[in-house]
């Protein structure tokens, strides 16, 4: 049945290359869909001999497409008759070093959805199989290779859901309210932090020992060009001085009382729910947390690329890119008994359909129209610096560092020569 299946699916693709030499999008979309229906009904034996298979995510807690992915599970298992054991959790340091000690241990899933490109997947590539390779073995499934993805060594290990985006957060009904401006330089916004403040307005809604990565990258990118922001060096020699000055930056935010009151103990979701609230004006956050909010929220939000110290259009940038994708191990594939069902599972959740429903939902609003605005315009897109560190370096940048230089325990130069200690940037 299942090679009838797949006869099927290859002359329906040949038709339509020879037919319509550019494609027709309505009719490729109908070919993978059948695809992936074929797939799934070649099934898993049924009854007590039933593969169970294990899956790993970030689509768990708060996260919109939590329920989204648990129901496209829920729709494999019973088409399959399989069991799936989902162990996802929300993205965290904690949650990225959980994924990869069990890669380490030897412990890994069938099938995960983790980060890609980066620091956080260098140790997992070995264990993984390529999406070239799926797809020489699969033609049928055609599943898509990201450029913005291609490993060091030439491969493409993951395939994409989620482009993202990163900015300052603002509520623009609060910055009307006070006649303040939105802030398009450092200056301004000094001076919105000093006038909500006077307010008893929280500024910057924010933790600073659990999930400060956003602001971390702002202050960065407050002082350093587009092209220091991408520099990856290999000592602290070679540490751009913009560096230094943005890392200074996290202290004047303290000291003007930017942050809550209790910054180095507050988690974030209480910080998140304090800027949703209407209790602070800002916040440092990318397209996850927009998708998180309301129509109503969405329409009094807008969101900023991070102000700059020195007022040049052409230095105005945003962290921005794909960085996370769903990867088959290589041992689910290297068990025949759960070969084809891993397979089966990725193409269903890297689905065209699949992936528009995981992909976070809609924006509206203002904040649909300043997203657009921040991709969109001449602004350059830049990747994390966090994301290009090794976990030790990252969390001493991020879980020790910044707390301690905004509150004024460590200088900006202690803080780079620790991280640059743990050679960052280098595999």
């Amino acid at each position: 049945m299942k090679r009838s299946m797949e006869k099927l699916f290859q002359t329906l693709i040949r038709r339509n290359a020879e037919n319509r030499p550019n494609g027709n999008r309505r009719l490729l979309r109908r070919i993978f869909s059948a695809a992936a229906a074929a797939f799934l009904a070649a099934g898993c034996p049924a009854g007590a001999g039933a593969v169970t298979l294990y899956t790993a995510s970030s689509f768990a807690g708060e996260d919109e497409s939590a329920v989204t992915y648990a129901n496209l599970l829920e729709t494999f298992e019973t088409a399959h008759g399989c069991v799936i054991s989902d162990h996802s959790s929300a993205s965290n340091e904690s949650w990225k070093q959980s994924i990869l000690n069990d890669f380490a241990a030897g412990n890994e899933p069938d099938v995960l959805f983790f980060f890609a490109k980066g620091a956080d997947s260098a140790p997992i590539l070995s264990r993984v199989i390529s999406i070239e390779q799926l797809n020489r073995e699969y033609p049928e499934l055609h599943l898509p290779v990201s450029e913005a993805l291609r490993e060091p060594d030439g491969q493409v290990y993951a395939v994409p859901v989620r482009p993202f985006w990163e900015g300052l957060m603002v509520n623009t009904e609060l910055f009307a309210q006070e006649g303040i401006p939105l802030p398009e330089s450092w200056d301004q916004l000094l001076e919105a932090v000093r006038s909500f403040r006077s307010r008893g307005v929280v500024p910057i809604s924010v933790s600073l020992t659990e999930a400060p990565h956003y602001l971390a990258e702002m202050v960065i990118q407050a002082c350093a060009t587009a092209e220091e922001q991408q520099a990856r060096p290999v000592s602290f020699e070679e540490v751009p001085a913009s560096w230094l000055q943005g890392m200074a930056l996290l202290r004047e935010l303290y000291e003007e009382g930017a942050f809550p009151e209790n910054a180095a103990l507050v988690d974030d979701s209480a910080a998140s729910e304090m800027f949703l609230d209407g209790k602070a004006a800002m916040r440092v956050d990318g397209v996850w947390f927009a998708h998180r909010m309301t129509e109503k929220e969405m329409n009094r939000t807008a969101v900023l690329p991070a102000p700059r110290k020195e007022t040049d259009p052409a230095g105005v940038s945003y962290i921005g890119g794909v960085s996370m994708g769903f990867y088959l191990t290589r041992r689910a594939y290297e068990q025949p008994a759960v070969r084809e069902e891993a397979v089966a599972l990725l193409a269903w959740l890297t689905s065209e359909e699949s992936r528009a429903k995981l992909s976070g939902g809609s924006l509206t609003g203002r904040m649909q129209r300043s997203a657009a605005e921040l991709i969109g315009s001449d602004h350059r897109m830049l990747s994390p610096i966090q994301d290009a560190m090794n976990a030790a370096a990252r969390e001493v940048w991020l879980m020790e560092c910044v707390p301690a230089v905004a509150e004024g325990r460590m200088t900006p130069e202690e803080c780079w020569r620790r991280v640059m200690q743990m050679h960052p940037f280098q595999p």
